[in-house]
């Protein structure tokens, strides 16, 4: 398989594997350019020609997939942490924030884990299926990108027909019964909720908005607001990608000048995490997920990803004790605790 998908939807037992059996995924550097577009999406945070969306064609897709063992890969290096780096991007962020200049931003890292064993892809992904129940799990590889296990829980955009859905999903706990959130995440997860309904406000005046609530991820909690909406037929998917991604649960705001930003100022290339994927218009359904709690597979280590909103009142240490809570994530997978 030189480019595939395998992934499993929240709540469900089977697996889906999607698989282009011939030539290359199609590559893109706009959302709008998805428009009319089927296959397996999986698009960056910052889409460019050295950086693409991708569309993985579904020349093959398969349902009740069997897990089946997938090459191993050799042993690998020393691992290194990024403290320092995001000490002075904590520094940097926060001083645009208490200026006004932004309202939110956000600031993530990524680590390198060298590989003590030689476990295939495929086991970690049944692994993450066993241990996250509740969330979208996905292994996915292709020539352009590599090798990528995500357990994330927040939908981008996902529907069928004229029957539609996205969540506004933030502010992170260690989930606990009767977790009580603070000020500053209520603050952050109303960000992203306004923020979808006017972008929402564009395409459509037929959308509900429920909660926020709490909601289980793994060993985390977070707020979710979920939207449900219309759109008319042949509604034009890319443009309204393009008006949600990125959101500013993993940008900012203002969204431009966040986005801008982050790309100059943050110590390290974010890649695909942050960026969203799953099946557009595969047998006519549709379920992109924000590409959270990732984690890109090399023959030698393995580069974790996490982040969090930073707001004017932010703490560094409580922000870098929430990206590694949010690194536990995949870090449980490979050392199976």
């Amino acid at each position: 398989m030189s480019s595939f998908a395998l992934f499993r939807l929240p709540y469900e037992q089977q697996c889906t594997l999607i698989e282009q059996t011939s030539g290359e995924p199609l590559e893109v550097t706009s959302c709008v350019e998805l428009n009319g577009q089927q296959g397996f999406v999986v698009a960056p945070f910052a889409p460019s020609r050295e950086r693409p969306i991708l569309v993985i064609h579904p020349d093959c897709v398969a349902h009740d997939v069997t897990l089946q063992e997938l090459s191993s890969f050799p042993q690998g290096t020393l691992s290194f942490d990024t403290r320092a780096n995001y000490h002075v991007d904590f520094l940097n962020f926060h001083a645009h924030l208490t200026s006004g200049e932004f309202s939110k931003l956000v600031l993530s890292r990524s680590i390198d884990v060298r590989r003590e064993e030689k476990t295939a892809p495929m086991e970690l992904f049944r692994r993450a299926c066993e241990r996250y129940p509740r969330m979208f799990i996905c292994l996915v590889s292709a020539p352009q990108c590599g090798t990528w296990l995500t357990a994330t829980p927040e939908i981008l955009l996902a529907g069928k027909g004229q029957q539609w859905q996205t969540v506004a999903l933030a502010g992170t706990m260690p989930y606990e019964e009767g977790v009580r959130w603070s000020d500053k995440n209520i603050q952050e997860q109303r960000y992203v909720a306004t923020y979808l309904t006017e972008q929402l406000e564009k395409f459509t005046s037929r959308f509900t908005e429920e909660g926020p609530k709490t909601v289980r991820a793994g060993h985390l909690a977070h707020l979710r607001s979920d939207f449900h909406f219309i759109l008319p037929d042949h509604a034009p998917i890319g443009d309204i990608l393009q008006a949600f991604h990125p959101t500013p649960a993993v940008c900012g705001l203002p969204k431009q000048e966040a986005f801008r930003f982050i790309l100059q100022y943050e110590h390290h290339d974010r890649s695909y995490y942050s960026g969203f994927m799953g099946p557009l218009f595969v047998e006519q359904q549709t379920n992109l997920f924000v590409t959270l709690r990732c984690m890109q597979i090399f023959e030698d280590h393995y580069r974790l990803y996490a982040g969090g909103g930073i707001l004017k009142d932010s703490q560094e240490e409580q922000e870098w004790q929430e990206t590694e809570i949010k690194l536990d994530t995949m870090r449980n997978i490979i050392y199976n605790v």
